[in-house]
């Protein structure tokens, strides 16, 4: 039976959605025939918060059970913001998110991306969660992953020494991650 892998891209527009189908492509080589992996493209919107996370929403209720998630930057902080808020009736088997931003700062666009306070306590520690980062992120600072390693100490960290923001579009370390489950 195959396993259903839905993808959330970073960033917003075509660019981006090419930028990240590169992971995906790179993903589905490594993982194989075994795995179906959904990727669609996020509304780019000027604050990404609402058409995002109701995107997200509806692609994990009209999931099959057992779904693997994994969000790559923007995508991977509004997938985890949408786990820590929301209650999500389907079995999920993984999440796995990589170059993930962790939102602060008193500018008004970033409050609709912020993680509450207590957004750990809400995840289940029962779903494995896997964070990647590169040290040579351009984009999201490296000294972001050790926000989450202190709210997230359950989770599996995967430090990268290289690859920048998109891993050298080579996502070998996450397939391993999933396979492993």
């Amino acid at each position: 039976m195959r396993k259903h892998v839905i993808f959330f891209q970073g960033g917003g527009g075509e660019e981006d959605y090419a930028a990240d189908g590169k992971l995906v492509d790179s993903l589905q080589n490594i993982i194989g025939d075994d795995y179906t992996i959904h990727y669609s493209r996020l509304p780019d919107e000027p604050v990404p918060d609402f058409g995002r996370i109701n995107q997200i929403d509806n692609a994990i209720s009209n999931s099959a059970d057992d779904i693997i998630l994994i969000g790559h930057s923007l995508g991977a902080s509004m997938l985890l913001k949408y786990l820590s808020e929301n209650e999500v009736k389907k079995k999920i088997s993984g999440v796995f998110l990589i170059s993930t931003p962790f939102w602060s700062g008193d500018e008004g666009w970033k409050e609709a991306l912020k993680l509450k306070k207590d957004f750990a306590d809400t995840l289940s520690k029962d779903i494995p969660i896997f964070m990647y980062h590169c040290s040579d992120d351009e984009v999201v600072p490296f000294a972001l992953f050790a926000l989450y390693k202190q709210h997230l100490p359950w989770a599996t960290f995967r430090e990268i020494p290289s690859g920048g923001h998109q891993l050298n579009n080579d996502l070998t370390i996450v397939a391993q991650d999933i396979k492993s489950l």
